[in-house]
């Protein structure tokens, strides 16, 4: 905030700068200007000049460089960050990004988890050297538990995942997805293969593409990290609170800690 103290009509016109304020912004200072004058009587020219208090005017401004950054600040949304891990072969690539839950509302005005996330995994076969063909890509959505079923593999195991994207519907039965985690035969990581079957369009299609030791160790650690995230912890441990602790427990004293470690 500006404070301007101006005096009307005068002359001596003084600016003071303050080399130090209480204010937590360096470039938000006061200014203060003060100006004398005399009063002059212009029908009496045997009038002598004498010295008046001056009458301050005061003038209150708001300095745009703090507040209008502050309200764009307040009404900024958070931006949307795409992350991935991205695998290129000589005839398919493989790309794997997380997606997040989905939460209902409740009439308390809390959320509740109503959809898990998932990781998406996007084969894509290739259309020359270095070249993928992304249109004509296929896709299938990792569940948690089946994200736990690859981090529990070992370098001699195998595991298998099948999926019905119309399961329920009209339309059961005529799209059949197949995903196969296989060992090398030299023991050097696995095959990831895809199979997709869709009778709605024809289409039988086939993508395999090898993961060695350590992408797979990659992939691992990452679903390691993010299994919480997609299962919404993260949401509920932010909005733990001390009080609701208490309350919890105050209400049924049959789920307090101490009577569990007690036993």
């Amino acid at each position: 905030m500006l404070n301007l103290s101006l005096s009307p009509a005068g002359f001596g016109l003084n600016l003071q700068n303050p080399t130090k304020t209480s204010s937590p912004y360096p470039y938000h200072q006061p200014l203060s200007f003060s100006s004398s004058f005399y009063n002059i009587n212009p029908f009496n020219s045997n009038t002598k000049y004498s010295k008046a208090l001056p009458r301050n005017l005061s003038l209150t401004c708001r300095h745009s460089e703090y507040f209008e950054p502050q309200q764009q600040q307040q009404g900024a949304s958070t931006p949307k960050v795409y992350v991935g891990y991205s695998i290129y072969k000589g005839k398919a690539a493989l790309t794997v990004d997380p997606r997040p839950p989905e939460f209902s509302p409740l009439d308390s005005g809390a959320f509740k988890l109503s959809r898990e996330g998932f990781v998406l995994l996007q084969f894509a076969p290739a259309a020359g050297v270095r070249q993928y063909d992304w249109g004509r890509k296929q896709v299938f959505s990792l569940s948690v538990t089946e994200m736990g079923s690859l981090i529990s593999l070992g370098a001699k195991d195998s595991c298998e995942f099948f999926h019905d994207p119309n399961k329920g519907r009209s339309d059961e039965g005529k799209v059949r997805k197949v995903l196969r985690v296989e060992p090398l035969p030299d023991g050097s990581g696995h095959f990831f293969n895809l199979s997709v079957q869709n009778k709605l369009i024809n289409l039988d299609e086939n993508i395999y593409i090898p993961v060695t030791k350590a992408e797979f160790a990659v992939l691992v650690s990452a679903f390691n990290f993010v299994v919480p995230y997609l299962l919404g912890w993260h949401t509920a441990v932010n909005s733990f609170k001390p009080e609701d602790a208490s309350r919890s427990n105050n209400a049924n004293p049959r789920l307090g800690a101490d009577l569990e470690w007690s036993r």
